[in-house]
């Protein structure tokens, strides 16, 4: 055994091993609330898209007494859409939702439909959910449907 003044003063590989995975545990928590908390932004943003292009369309209503004949959503955040003419809705909507997929939607003279597709990763909690005149926001869960008069909470609380 060396005397205590000889030994080297410093951390054993195991110490740091130790340290090195208790390092990772947290990390690994720490991203998988991140990539929740993202997936809940993303959700979050969808609705709030689709309540703008709602709000655009009864605008439209207001002002025409009919909704504008609209074959898909892309057509109605088109620029050259007369909700965006009539400035009913912002230039340069995205035709997709934040999750990379396109958002659904038609129009006829008397009724729409908006609908996304929600989260592919996390569809228990962040599900489809579709916008109709009228009835707010409807969330399609595989279990329920719920309607939530456009209140913003997801579908599975969002814990």
């Amino acid at each position: 055994m060396l005397p205590a003044a000889s030994r080297s003063r410093g951390f054993s590989l195991l110490e740091l091993l130790v340290a090195m995975m208790i390092i990772a545990v947290i990390a690994t928590l720490g991203f998988k609330q991140y990539q929740k908390y993202s997936a809940n932004a993303r959700y979050l943003k969808a609705q709030d898209d689709l309540k703008i292009v709602a709000d655009g369309l009864d605008q439209y209503y207001l002002k025409h007494a009919h909704y504008p004949d609209f074959g898909s959503y892309a057509a109605m955040v088109d620029n050259n859409s007369p909700l965006v003419k009539e400035s009913l809705i912002k230039v340069g909507m995205s035709p997709q939702d934040p999750f990379g997929q396109p958002y659904e939607g038609k129009s006829s003279r008397g009724d729409y439909e908006l609908k996304c597709m929600g989260d592919p990763v996390h569809p228990h909690e962040f599900g489809p959910f579709t916008r109709t005149p009228g009835q707010g926001q409807t969330i399609l869960n595989t279990d329920t449907e719920t309607e939530t008069g456009g209140t913003s909470a997801p579908a599975g609380g969002g814990k």
